[in-house]
């Protein structure tokens, strides 16, 4: 079964990139530099000479109990979302993942941690439940939010 990958848009961030550390703090953001931090717009590890912002997001809105929020790392200045079918991009499948299925009322009906090597198992036993309207994949350590997956 194909499944679609997406990243996040980088334009409700935009207004945060260059800021001075005062004014990040401001909004509840700090920036960060280095190599390895996970991007979830692009969906790429950021390179060593790279900054990005830690922020706290809302990826699941709806009105449910399962309503939520949690710190994400944006690159400043992140370009197009990834977004691919039936690829994995590298910063999933180098880690440890939980996946959580929604239904079309945004209620989870399923989930489960995998390998981010072995992905693709997983996610085609979730959408292939036909209640399943989408899946968010987080970074299971920490548990932040890493990207959608949905039907192409």
């Amino acid at each position: 079964m194909s499944f679609r990958i997406t990243g996040l848009s980088a334009q409700p961030f935009a207004h945060l990139f260059g800021l001075s550390e005062a004014e990040l703090a401001a909004h509840g953001a700090q920036r960060f530099s280095g190599e390895g931090l996970p991007d979830r717009v692009e969906l790429r590890d950021s390179r060593a000479d790279e900054t990005l912002l830690l922020i706290n997001h809302e990826h699941q809105p709806a009105d449910t109990p399962y309503r939520s929020r949690h710190a994400i790392f944006v690159r400043e200045q992140a370009g197009a979302p990834f977004d691919a079918i039936d690829t994995v991009p590298d910063a999933l499948r180098r880690r440890m993942l939980s996946l959580r299925a929604f239904d079309a009322n945004h209620l989870m009906v399923d989930a489960d941690l995998v390998d981010g090597a072995a992905v693709e198992g997983l996610i085609e036993r979730l959408l292939a439940q036909p209640e399943v309207a989408y899946v968010h994949a987080h970074f299971a350590r920490r548990g932040c939010y890493a990207a959608l997956i949905q039907r192409p």
